[in-house]
């Protein structure tokens, strides 16, 4: 993702292995175009309303709980609309993500950006956790799955994944227990 004129976008995590996560803000009436990266990018809404726009796709308004999947190369812009700045969070996929098709979407898929609306999203519940998924390899992205989880007090066991994982909290606070560390 570049940034457009005004838009201010910021770095959090870099892999070195394509794996990149970033916070895009696009203040009130200005513009951000960019292009997903070979993987692709997942973003999600954190904050205003917006419009996207594609090639392949006509303008589809985006607010507060919209996650977007940009298949690789695809070229976009997000105009914020709303009184206040747009906020996202974005991840970039790995060219290496896998499942992925050679244009990163489903394998039966029609490629373009999709949007999906965490609302509409059904719970899902594990135990005393639930969450809603996004996208998902069989839900539109065959190379990643973005969800919005809600974890209630208590501690998780120790487990690992054998994929890359990145986390964004929206709201409360917790403490990540990484090997003999824990950072809140």
């Amino acid at each position: 993702m570049t940034a457009g004129a005004g838009a201010t976008v910021r770095t959090v995590l870099d892999t070195g292995g394509g794996l990149v996560r970033r916070q895009v803000e696009v203040p009130a009436g200005a513009r951000h175009a960019g292009a997903a990266g070979p993987g692709g990018e997942l973003c999600f809404v954190i904050e205003g309303a917006g419009q996207l726009s594609s090639v392949p796709a006509p303008g589809r308004p985006v607010r507060p709980g919209t996650g977007v999947w940009l298949p690789p190369g695809t070229s976009y812009s997000l105009a914020a609309t709303g009184p206040g700045p747009l906020r996202l969070d974005s991840v970039l996929l790995p060219a290496s993500a896998p499942g992925a098709e050679p244009d990163g979407t489903e394998p039966d898929g029609a490629g373009g950006p999709l949007l999906a609306d965490l609302a509409e999203q059904p719970a899902e519940i594990t135990g005393d956790r639930q969450f809603r998924v996004l996208f998902a390899p069989g839900q539109g992205c065959a190379a990643a799955t973005q969800f919005v989880g809600e974890i209630p007090p208590g501690r998780a066991p120790f487990h690992s994944h054998t994929y890359d994982e990145v986390v964004l909290v929206l709201a409360g606070e917790g403490v990540l227990h990484a090997g003999d560390e824990d950072r809140p």
